[in-house]
């Protein structure tokens, strides 16, 4: 039996919002409603999926998922519209979400979504979890800290980053330390790991089809999840 999952259904529309958690239920899944993120992010949860009306993303989704990041969470996340633009399918995976669906949800459409999402969470948590924990680190860095991290990540040694910065070498030394203890790193290389992975931005896996198959794929199809599929693929490669 499919894992229960609670989804967290953010939609201004009360209607819509209530006809997907009925489908979530139908599904034996367990859902939460939300008029909107202001609301999402006054209790940010902690697990479960993400299911966003495009509309209600004033801002990019890249946003939500640093606010939510702030508070060292991260949730997969599906978009949805009743009527979905290549455009803002592209915009919405390049953004982090994992998959865009179709209002209204169909049973169907939903649970293998649901299937395929949390499949595909297992890998990008655990790497959106780094990026937020390295980011974290970073921040606590004063500005001086940062650029020798910045410079030691260059493969610059202590007289070359104390040169470009126009300080002693001492001082890089003291920097570097104090550095090293803020990001709890056991070693250079650990460090500029943990610089290389704050720097990440949301990703996609791209793939293996080119995006004149993409376009056939989408214009061929006539059933309704596979022009949806078509359309994510094609999205992926735009």
């Amino acid at each position: 039996m499919e894992k229960r999952i609670t989804l967290h259904i953010v939609d201004g529309n009360m209607r819509s919002r209530a006809e997907q958690a009925r489908t979530a239920f139908a599904l034996g899944h367990h859902a939460e409603v939300y008029d909107d993120l202001d609301e999402l992010l006054a209790h940010p949860p902690k697990s479960g999926v993400l299911v966003v009306r495009q509309r209600t993303l004033d801002q990019s989704l890249s946003d939500l998922l640093d606010r939510l990041g702030e508070y060292g969470i991260w949730l997969p996340v599906i978009v949805c519209a009743p009527e979905p633009l290549l455009e803002r399918v592209v915009q919405a995976i390049k953004q982090g979400a994992l998959d865009y669906l179709q209002l209204p949800l169909e049973a169907n459409q939903l649970s293998r979504s649901l299937s395929t999402v949390m499949r595909e969470a297992r890998s990008h948590s655990a790497a959106r979890r780094r990026l937020i924990h390295a980011r974290g680190k970073v921040a606590s860095l004063s500005r001086r800290e940062r650029e020798v991290l910045e410079w030691l990540s260059e493969g610059s040694s202590n007289k070359l980053i104390a040169r470009e910065l126009a300080i002693s070498p001492r001082t890089v030394e003291i920097h570097r330390a104090n550095m090293m203890t803020k990001l709890g790193a056991g070693h250079a290389a650990e460090a500029v790991r943990m610089w290389i992975e704050a720097r990440l931005e949301h990703s996609i896996t791209l793939p293996d089809l080119t995006i004149e198959e993409a376009r056939r794929d989408f214009a061929g199809e006539r059933d309704r999840h596979e022009r949806m599929a078509a359309l994510r693929r094609l999205a992926k490669q735009a």
